[in-house]
């Protein structure tokens, strides 16, 4: 029997969960060195999956496959194609860097006013580990009821790192910020938790007329034509799955839950949501609406390029008129996470292939600029955008590294979100032009709101609150030195990223059985 590789990329970092909230509680600093020693060991199992995934191999590699619920037809069935590879390394690499960032952010408060609560550091670690195990095994699940139970669970451990380890620099005061955090909580819980019912009722009524939830069975009757679904029931089931999907996405109108989350969480928590679990709901898009309901998404795709749109457009306005730099941040990601549900459903080779770099690069990027906005807000105490001026004279460094995190936001030429964007742009242009010239407006509000921000946070006269700020330490540097180093390097050679995904892409765009548009005009000869 085979080495589980995947089960064990999953299961370090749950048994680091564990073993971080054993450590007892005069030990913070020891459950820190943990936490961050067992996701280091995370790292190095993802990337043994990296080198042993072969891209022109089979569409799924390094299976597992176990018995699990029987009587209901539920196996424990793992597996991973190109772009779940992808995402995987993305994940492992970026938890340890969350975990430096946030090494402070859990710490006793000060402050011992009766009103201040302790923090209990081992458990913000422990939690952190935990999503990651899900994370990482919703990536490699195709057993269909199996991914949905990753799918919710990992709500859970998200709600207690948003409302009980929120963002200390409020500006309301320690009761308005308690209201705050629990509400942002509250309201993630709702609507993901609103967004997996329907997603269940989808999965029931799948195994009803598949008689399995295994994605491979099914996904092969229906290529032989051993398995039909009536075209009502594929486009009921098929709004369930994408309804929870866009939820997590998060898309235009179900997005309201995303600026709240961020804002209020810390800055590691903030990049845990959206460079981290909001992944799963894109990455879900592609492994099973498609490859479950080709028919039903090509019936779909109209109206999501509406919303997708919408998405890219409103985000973007809305990040130009915030007052408030973490929930700019947030906005600008429902932008770009309209950008990659773009890209999936425009049914282009380079639409997909652009998506789905688009989602590991703007985790990088996200990562970057939030944890440098992290670092900034930590030192000043607030979140508004107001209260800084003239950093860059007095922090140079961490003024240079927030430039280029929000230059790569706006997928500045040399940096990697360029090379995604353009392919998503090109991608739907070629099928739908209208929808690619409208979705440019995206990048000039991009740029707007970017160079707006550092214009008023890093330029100008030095604001007395800021002459005393410490520039970037060791541990700062060692979070965002390599982050910004993958920024410039998959900027000028995406090609270790496109191997692995466009193969993968090529099966999704099989499922659908869609090809890229000809040309108009021949090439001469």
């Amino acid at each position: 029997m085979s080495f589980p590789l995947l089960t064990a990329t999953a299961a370090l970092p749950a048994l680091g969960a564990i073993a971080t909230a054993a450590v007892p509680a005069a030990r913070r600093t020891a459950a820190k060195w943990l936490a961050l020693v067992f996701s280091l060991a995370t790292l190095v199992l993802a990337a043994l999956v990296v080198v042993r995934f072969e891209p022109g191999g089979a569409r799924y590699q390094i299976t597992e496959s176990h018995a699990w619920i029987s009587d209901f037809g539920v196996r424990y069935e793992l597996g991973v194609d190109g772009i779940g590879v992808a995402l995987l390394a993305l994940t492992a690499l970026l938890i340890p860097f969350v975990i430096l960032a946030g090494w402070h952010d859990a710490d006793p408060l000060e402050d011992t006013r009766p009103n201040r609560r302790w923090r209990p550091t081992q458990g913000f670690f422990a939690l952190i580990l935990m999503v990651e195990a899900m994370v990482i095994l919703s990536f490699e699940a195709t057993d269909v009821f199996l991914f949905y139970i990753l799918f919710e669970a990992m709500l859970i451990p998200m709600y207690f790192l948003i409302g009980g380890f929120g963002d200390r620099a409020h500006a309301g005061g320690d009761e308005a910020a308690a209201t705050q955090r629990s509400y942002a909580a509250v309201k993630f819980l709702l609507y993901n938790l609103v967004g997996g019912l329907i997603m269940l009722a989808a999965v029931i009524g799948l195994y009803t007329v598949a008689g399995t939830f295994s994605l491979s069975e099914i996904a092969e009757a229906r290529a032989n034509g051993s398995l039909s679904i009536a075209t009502g029931t594929e486009r009921w089931l098929f709004l369930g799955f994408f309804f929870a999907f866009a939820v997590k996405a998060p898309l235009w109108p179900l997005h309201t839950w995303l600026p709240n989350a961020m804002g209020e969480s810390t800055a590691p928590v903030a990049v845990l949501i959206t460079a981290v679990v909001d992944k799963v709901g894109t990455f879900a898009m592609l492994r099973f609406c498609l490859q479950l309901f080709p028919e039903a998404s090509k019936w779909a795709t109209p109206a999501i390029l509406v919303l997708a749109l919408i998405s890219i457009v409103y985000g973007a306005l809305l990040a130009v008129g915030q007052r408030d730099m973490k929930r700019l941040i947030a906005y600008a990601s429902i932008s770009h996470f309209g950008f990659i549900i773009m890209g999936i459903f425009a049914m282009t080779s380079q639409g997909q292939s652009g998506a789905t770099l688009y989602m590991v690069n703007h985790g990088i990027s996200t990562a970057a600029l939030m944890l440098v906005a992290g670092f900034l807000i930590t030192r000043r105490g607030s979140r508004l955008i107001a209260d800084y001026g003239g950093v860059q004279k007095v922090a140079p460094v961490l003024a240079g590294t927030f430039l280029i995190g929000g230059l790569a936001t706006l997928s500045l030429p040399g940096l990697s979100p360029f090379v995604s964007e353009f392919l998503v742009l090109v991608g739907t242009f070629s099928r739908y032009p209208v929808v690619g010239i409208i979705a440019t407006i995206g990048i000039v509000l991009a740029a707007l709101y970017v160079l707006v921000l550092y214009q008023r946070t890093m330029t100008g006269p030095v604001k007395a609150e800021v002459r005393a700020m410490p520039d970037l330490s060791v541990r700062e540097l060692v979070v965002v030195a390599p982050l910004i180093a993958l920024l410039l390097f998959l900027g000028v050679y995406p090609k270790p990223l496109t191997e692995i995904v466009n193969p993968a892409v090529e099966h999704t765009l099989s499922d659908v059985q869609q090809t890229d548009p000809k040309p108009e005009v021949e090439a001469a000869p």
